[in-house]
């Protein structure tokens, strides 16, 4: 976990940064004046309600150097270079995969489809919650059996990458909130991903949990950190009972495996 001050000058307004500058890396950066705007390369930033913090993240392919330019209510203008740091990921061959779930058959595309506009809309949401500044917990006890950014051959079929951290444990094993939020979608069956929930932690980001058996919350409800919200399943494209956890920053897909100690 990064923690910097990228600006020593006392004259200067004061910008500290805490998160990962990696692909994948969630950070957060918090000013001692109030900012009137802020960007990412291209990609404005909201302001938190203080006016003193904005958040960002990375995706899987981000670029090697990124620009944060920040705009204060007294004028002052802060831009900086951020260099993000590269990975290299696995390729995972998967073989036993249903074909319906590799090649899906043409009457389910609609259902696919909508299915993606209820977790795009999910994603989208903007609240003010502060969750993710919290040291996180991780969602369930189990073997990891995929990671972050890997991409999975199914049948010998080259797939999109994975984008979570995959928790193996039997069905029926308890998974937690690793923080505190507000579920926005909580779904039994969903053609992919099976049960399916996300959960609001503010200011864009969002943790989903998929393959589910049983989802013990409903849409709408507030957990704390550490308490159950569902159990691991097999349900959805799967060869086994296991949890896969994500983490977005809105539609950029972050490791949530970054910010475990």
């Amino acid at each position: 976990m990064l923690i910097v001050n990228l600006n020593v000058n006392a004259v200067e307004p004061q910008v500290k940064l805490t998160g990962n500058l990696i692909q994948g890396g969630l950070v957060y950066a918090i000013t001692d004046k109030e900012l009137v705007k802020a960007k990412l390369g291209s990609v404005d930033l909201p302001l938190y309600n203080d006016k003193r913090l904005v958040v960002f993240g990375f995706g899987r392919d981000a670029e090697p150097v990124d620009i944060l330019s920040l705009e204060f209510a007294d004028g002052t203008l802060f831009n900086q270079n951020l260099s993000i740091e590269s990975r290299e990921y696995d390729i995972d061959k998967v073989n036993g995969v249903a074909s319906k779930y590799v090649s899906p058959p043409k009457e389910v595309l609609s259902r696919i489809s909508q299915e993606a506009g209820l977790v795009k809309a999910a994603r989208a949401k903007m609240t003010y919650r502060l969750d993710f500044i919290e040291d996180v917990i991780q969602p369930a006890k189990g073997r990891i059996s995929g990671v972050y950014g890997s991409q999975r051959v199914f049948n010998g079929v080259p797939k999109r990458p994975h984008f979570g951290l995959d928790i193996a444990a039997p069905t029926g094993s308890p998974v937690v909130a690793p923080w505190s939020g507000t579920v926005v979608l909580a779904e039994p069956d969903l053609y992919y991903s099976g049960g399916t929930l996300i959960i609001d932690h503010g200011m864009g980001i969002t943790s989903t949990y998929i393959h589910l058996s049983k989802i013990d919350v409903a849409v709408g409800t507030v957990v704390e950190q550490g308490e159950k919200i569902a159990e691991i399943g097999a349900t959805g494209r799967v060869t086994g009972a296991h949890l896969d956890w994500r983490l977005n920053w809105f539609t950029r897909r972050l490791d949530p495996q970054l910010l475990l100690k």
